[in-house]
């Protein structure tokens, strides 16, 4: 065996040993379990609105007829840049009713995406301003702690879980997470939006 394997196989041992002693690990089992219960708690919320209250299809019909498509996109993409106060999986379900369900889709991803850049350099900014810089550390103390321990791999959960991917990512600019890592790691949000379309293109019809 080279060396180089076995540098590059110390290396990983090491790493997986970081996390394990960090609580990463621990970390992605709870947000996994926290994960999957808002999932299910939406779709049979879904479900039970769909079959016993009105026809989904009818109210999402009706939202795709009183307001613009652009509107809603600048709704979404406001509240991606934010705090992700808006449930992503709301908006997915509403472009299945849009005449080219995967272009926008495609579109609401790239918005996360976008709104996530704006929440990176929102949150790069606040350290420039003193205050606000204190007040964010003790607000988010919690969440600019893990960043720093785990970085990119933080950035990730945050990209594909159903947690607001802008806190993640105001909290990666106020450490002053590598920017181009931040950019790839991020491209992950894709994914999540279209694992999710999967479940919820299902339902709606």
């Amino acid at each position: 065996m080279s060396s180089n394997t076995k540098t590059k196989k110390s290396k990983i041992k090491l790493l997986h040993q970081y996390y394990q002693y960090t609580g990463f690990y621990k970390f992605i089992g709870i947000s996994l379990k926290k994960a999957i219960l808002p999932i299910l708690i939406f779709i049979g919320a879904l479900l039970g609105f769909h079959y016993f209250v009105v026809d989904i299809n009818v109210v999402l019909n009706s939202i795709t007829e009183k307001f613009e498509t652009t509107s809603i996109l600048a709704i979404f993409f406001a509240s991606e840049s934010v705090l992700g106060l808006i449930p992503p999986e709301i908006f997915i379900a509403w472009s299945k009713k849009l005449s080219q369900p995967l272009l926008y889709l495609s579109i609401l991803a790239l918005l996360s995406y976008l709104g996530g850049i704006i929440s990176y350099l929102t949150g790069h900014a606040i350290t420039k301003i003193p205050k606000v810089k204190h007040a964010m550390e003790t607000k988010m103390d919690k969440h600019i702690k893990n960043t720093r321990k785990w970085g990119g791999f933080l950035i990730i959960v945050g990209a594909l879980l159903p947690i607001p991917f802008a806190m993640t990512s105001i909290a990666a600019g106020f450490i002053k997470f590598r920017f181009k890592n931040y950019l790839l790691f991020g491209l992950l949000r894709f994914a999540r939006f279209y694992l999710y379309a999967i479940a919820i293109f299902n339902i709606v019809q």
